[in-house]
């Protein structure tokens, strides 16, 4: 079905970037607005407005109760812990399309990454979407988003389960992001990180190419998947969407992007990229939350170290830099709640007896809010590392 959503992306084809990559604004508009009820344009012509008002019904509710039980009061705790002089380029390890959190706990960045193991999606869904699917998929996106902003945090599996959703989830997660920060979608381009570090924007020839291609290689391969824990593979994998403050177009425009990479050790030796295009950055603040616990472990030495040697300020839950690394780095931690060990963690060399120490040995601070996992007696906990003063 061709759509006048579909016609404008083609006048765009090329047009958006000295680089020739391929602009995708119209379909994120029309994303922005049917499924992440952003903004006010209008309804996209073939949308049932009926399907589209009461999506945005319920959308509106789950804003309203995100807000007033956890980003508000988040981002007025959080900016009185920030320093006044923190680095306005964000990097979000294993965040997913987290960019709702990401934009509460630094709302003023002007350069915003996660990285995790989800494919950004085919934007271009949206042009073509069925009546059916779209009503499934918009029920699946609120359930998701409700989930997340209850808990404070998603889980892998609720990350890829949208993430194989016909709609591009990742994408929507990173809207309702700017939706609950009343912001808007500028431009949308994918793009591939080049051996430099720097970052290549993708036609929409190439784009499609890499499709068939993989298409392809999937129709050939016989092995069995039995579970979705690693990074997927896909020709929209990275992408990235300026962004603006809504209904301000004399603002400076943000930058958000969205990386696709299995972080592990094995993986950044074969393919470094994303590190050299994350050292490229300079001093950068930082956040990690409901992390499984990944930087405890030896397995994710490398991105622990460009952490360790570029953090400038870093907020997370206890799923963060282990004390015995941070320390002899130069860096100090401070507690906020209480923290009795983790929920869930396998933990040969018994790092959670760090943390537990950590706790107990400052004084209680409270923390009115949860910020990714609770502990293992459901107590909320957060933790700032900072270079020691």
């Amino acid at each position: 079905m061709r759509t006048l959503i579909a016609a404008l992306a083609l006048a765009c084809i090329g047009t958006a970037r000295a680089d020739n990559g391929t602009d995708f604004t119209p379909q994120g508009r029309a994303m922005f607005r049917a499924a992440a009820c952003g903004g006010d344009d209008a309804i996209p012509e073939p949308f049932p407005k009926r399907i589209i008002d009461a999506h945005c019904k319920e959308m509106a509710s789950v804003y309203s109760s995100y807000k007033k039980s956890w980003a508000d009061p988040a981002q007025t705790f959080i900016a009185a812990l920030r320093p006044r002089d923190l680095p306005t380029t964000i990097v979000y390890p294993f965040g997913g399309g987290d960019l709702s959190s990401a934009l509460t706990a630094f709302p003023d960045a002007l350069e915003l990454t996660t990285i995790s193991l989800e494919a950004a999606g085919d934007i271009r869904a949206i042009d073509s979407i069925k009546r059916s699917q779209l009503a499934t998929d918009l029920d699946a996106i609120t359930f998701d988003l409700r989930r997340l902003y209850r808990s404070a945090h998603s889980t892998t599996k609720s990350l890829q389960a949208a993430s194989h959703s016909t709609l591009p989830g990742t994408i929507m997660m990173a809207l309702a992001g700017l939706r609950v920060h009343d912001m808007e979608p500028v431009s949308l381009h994918y793009f591939d990180i080049e051996p430099d570090g720097s970052v290549r924007y993708l036609s929409v020839e190439e784009l499609d190419q890499r499709a068939t291609e993989l298409a392809g290689k999937k129709l050939d391969s016989k092995k069995k998947v039995t579970h979705y824990w690693y990074e997927q593979t896909s020709a929209f994998a990275n992408v990235e969407i300026q962004y603006r403050p809504l209904g301000d177009p004399k603002a400076p425009l943000r930058t958000y992007r969205h990386i696709v990479a299995n972080l592990d050790d094995a993986h950044m030796d074969a393919d470094d990229r994303v590190l050299t295009h994350l050292r490229k950055k300079g001093k950068v603040a930082v956040m990690t939350k409901a992390a499984s616990f990944l930087l405890w472990y030896d397995d994710f030495s490398h991105i622990r170290d460009y952490l360790l040697k570029n953090v400038a300020w870093m907020i997370s839950d206890a799923s963060g830099i282990p004390p015995s690394y941070a320390v002899p780095a130069g860096f100090e931690q401070l507690t906020y709640g209480e923290f009795s060990g983790p929920y869930f963690i396998i933990d040969d060399k018994n790092t959670r007896a760090e943390f537990v120490k950590l706790w107990k040995d400052q004084p209680h601070r409270p923390l009115p809010f949860r910020f990714g996992y609770p502990d293992a007696e459901k107590h909320n906990h957060l933790m700032i590392t900072r270079p020691k003063t």
